[in-house]
């Protein structure tokens, strides 16, 4: 199913480290989930495109960055991972059409491109630092905060498929939407990296913003206890917070898993949480917000995997 255990990594040209049965609860903010068949931490762009040219076709893939919005069952995944965090981590200044662009490989943190956007004087991009994950992951789904959302700056993005080809890909190769984005095209690719295009600016006025911005979340998130952000999407002209409040959901517990008494869209795990706790919570909270407030609360965080048998 995944790279033959007889043929060495090293015969086949690979650079990074591959793992297997590597436990996810290491690899997930909320601290929880069971081993994956196969994991690999590539030693950049080109050592990637060679491990994937030699994975099975159809092999189920999942690329990992910091796990900030992702939940594995305890059964673990039956597939492989590839970890970009520390990985694909190149961020730096391009020119591109004449003015300067942000470009930032998906394993880099968000928060860390806000810092190096003001660093370098740029103005725009101060909501990535309310981004608890990788580049990447604010890609996949448009994260936002703040009253921003990641593709409002992304020019183009750089993307892989399963056989390793990598391709620059247009804002208009996808629909954009609320929390989503889906591509325009047939076939599997994987964010690698975007070109971001911020406003020149005020770079002092900007830390400023970043350190209000991390303040106010500080104040209003449990950030000490391990948690994948916000679990449900906003309903249109609503919070899910305020419905899930409303309910009386805050301390409400599933197993070791609870709903933050902070912030009620959050789901906290303070120790020795199952990934069957934090999903039974989640359902609980969905089914209890649809039947006395009749509002269907959408996930935000992605479920894998296989529940333990």
């Amino acid at each position: 199913m995944y790279l033959a255990e007889s043929i060495p990594k090293e015969a086949l040209g690979l650079r990074g480290v591959l793992q297997n049965g590597e436990p996810m609860r290491g690899h997930t903010s909320w601290r929880a989930g069971g081993p994956a068949d196969q994991c690999y931490t590539p030693a950049d762009l080109d050592d990637l495109s060679v491990f994937l040219r030699n994975l099975p076709a159809g092999e189920p893939i999942i690329f990992v960055g910091l796990g900030s919005n992702l939940l594995v069952r305890d059964g673990g995944f039956r597939g492989t991972v590839v970890f970009t965090h520390a990985a694909l981590a190149r961020l730096e200044l391009v020119e591109r059409e004449a003015r300067a662009e942000i470009f930032a490989e998906s394993g880099v943190a968000s928060p860390k491109v806000s810092r190096f956007a003001a660093k370098h004087g740029f103005e725009g991009g101060e909501f990535l630092t309310g981004i608890p994950g990788t580049i990447g992951g604010a890609l996949a789904m448009n994260a936002g905060c703040y009253g921003s959302e990641t593709w409002e700056i992304v020019t183009q993005v750089l993307t892989i498929d399963r056989v390793g080809q990598l391709r620059e890909r247009r804002h208009d190769d996808y629909v954009i939407g609320y929390r989503s984005v889906t591509p325009q095209f047939e076939g599997d690719e994987f964010f690698v990296g975007a070109w971001l295009r911020l406003q020149p600016g005020d770079g002092e006025r900007s830390r400023r913003m970043i350190k209000s911005l991390l303040h106010k979340r500080i104040a209003s998130q449990p950030l000490q206890i391990p948690n994948a952000g916000s679990v449900f999407r906003n309903p249109p002209g609503d919070y899910a917070a305020r419905l899930i409040e409303q309910c009386g959901l805050k301390g409400v517990k599933r197993g070791k898993a609870i709903v933050s008494e902070k912030h009620a869209n959050f789901i906290v795990n303070p120790g020795g949480a199952s990934a069957a706790d934090i999903e039974s919570l989640i359902d609980h909270v969905h089914a209890t917000v649809l039947k006395e407030c009749g509002v269907n609360l959408h996930r935000e965080v992605r479920i894998i995997g296989e529940a333990l048998k």
